[in-house]
């Protein structure tokens, strides 16, 4: 990979987010491959921040107004389709398909190079500090679909 972005947030890119993680020691098992799990914690990493890069502050959100905003996972979907081993640098590609009504879908990969490793689809369920659903305000929806 030439020309890499490593800022601390990742950037935007057009319909999406991109960011670069480096797996650590932490990430993997005995077997020096990522753990599982540990893919859940980079595309968290990758939706977090791809909100940041948007100006959206999560813990603004929930005093947005009387009813409070709050994202939360409603449904994933992952493929593994190959693992990543300690050192490799991951690039984690955050786009939005659908943001409207009471949910959002996001379409992540992480990749090494070329390689895709992950494909997940996420479904965010938009709700209220009360956890019931709310409508995504129309200016945060357009965000999304920028």
């Amino acid at each position: 990979m030439t020309n890499m972005d490593f800022s601390l947030s990742g950037h935007l890119m057009e319909h999406g987010h991109r960011l670069i993680q480096r797996v650590y020691y932490e990430d993997t098992d005995f077997s020096g491959l990522v753990y599982h799990a540990r893919y859940l914690h980079f595309l968290e990493r990758g939706r977090t921040d791809y909100l940041r890069c948007l100006g959206v502050e999560q813990s603004a959100l929930i005093g947005i107004d009387e009813e409070g905003l709050v994202f939360v996972v409603h449904r994933m979907e992952i493929d593994f389709k190959s693992p990543a081993r300690m050192d490799d640098i991951l690039e984690i590609r955050t786009t939005t398909t659908k943001a409207g009504g009471a949910k959002m879908v996001l379409e992540q990969e992480i990749r090494r190079g070329e390689d895709l490793l992950i494909a997940a689809k996420v479904v965010i369920a938009v709700v209220n500090r009360r956890g019931r659903p709310r409508r995504l305000p129309e200016d945060l929806a357009a965000q999304f679909l920028a």
